[in-house]
């Protein structure tokens, strides 16, 4: 329980600063519980960091304008998908999806290394009556990742964000927290109606997920876009290794 503890404390201050926690956490606990399924280590998983996640959108917002007409529309969109991924996960395997997410994530890295000036300054990319309905499409491709395979959501609308609409680093960051709040709760009933979150591991967890995203989220405020920036680089760089392997060994056998 300790090492899930751990675990859990540093995948919610890489979540808060700018999502991939669950690189971290997920991968800690099929270490560590080799006797739970699959659904039961994800929906576990998932009620360790909602809350996490949640104190970080907190953080943020005590210091961040946040645009609350683009979150509630890609909220919605990150919700709906996202209980309709849960659904998918337990019906197709997300094997099939790894080839193509290992693709997006080498684009997404090498486009954001050259473009070295990506997130650093607010530069809307569509007019401005568009940006909610933008957030809505990103939230509805990223909800469905969440609830279908799971780890570096976080990452992906903070990407979406900055790229297709053009909010900086720490905006994106931010907005990406409440949207994946949402996600993670839609996603989350599903869990928990099908009996798969054990309590006495998930709750512990869940107190160490909150502190490490309230110290994540002060960090990333404080050091600003380009930490932000390079912190994202590490972790789309970590995305690429981690499903690089499993499309590897997919293959091997």
């Amino acid at each position: 329980m300790i090492y899930a503890c751990l675990a859990a404390l540093m995948a919610g201050f890489v979540d808060a600063i700018v999502g991939g926690g669950g690189l971290i956490q997920a991968p800690a606990m099929f270490i560590l519980f080799p006797q739970f399924s699959v659904p039961r280590i994800i929906g576990t998983n998932r009620f360790a960091s909602f809350m996490g996640t949640a104190v970080a959108a907190w953080q943020y917002s005590r210091k961040v304008e946040i645009p609350w007409r683009t979150v509630l529309y890609g909220g919605v969109g990150a919700g709906a998908m996202s209980f309709l991924g849960a659904r998918f996960s337990s019906l197709i395997s997300p094997e099939v999806l790894k080839p193509i997410i290992l693709v997006l994530m080498v684009a997404i890295a090498v486009y954001t290394y050259l473009k070295k000036n990506l997130g650093h300054e607010e530069q809307f990319r569509v007019a401005v009556h568009l940006i909610p309905w933008v957030g809505l499409l990103v939230g509805m491709i990223c909800g469905f990742y969440n609830g279908f395979v799971g780890p570096g959501t976080g990452s992906l609308l903070v990407f979406g964000f900055v790229s297709l609409i053009g909010y900086n680093f720490l905006m994106g960051s931010a907005i990406s927290k409440f949207i994946n709040v949402v996600a993670d709760v839609f996603s989350l009933i599903f869990f928990l109606a099908q009996g798969y979150v054990s309590f006495e591991i998930a709750i512990p967890m869940m107190i160490c997920n909150m502190i490490g995203s309230y110290l994540g989220s002060r960090t990333a405020i404080l050091r600003g876009n380009g930490f932000v920036r390079l912190f994202f680089l590490c972790v789309i760089g970590s995305l690429l290794l981690r499903f690089g392997w499993d499309v590897y060994w997919e293959l091997q056998q």
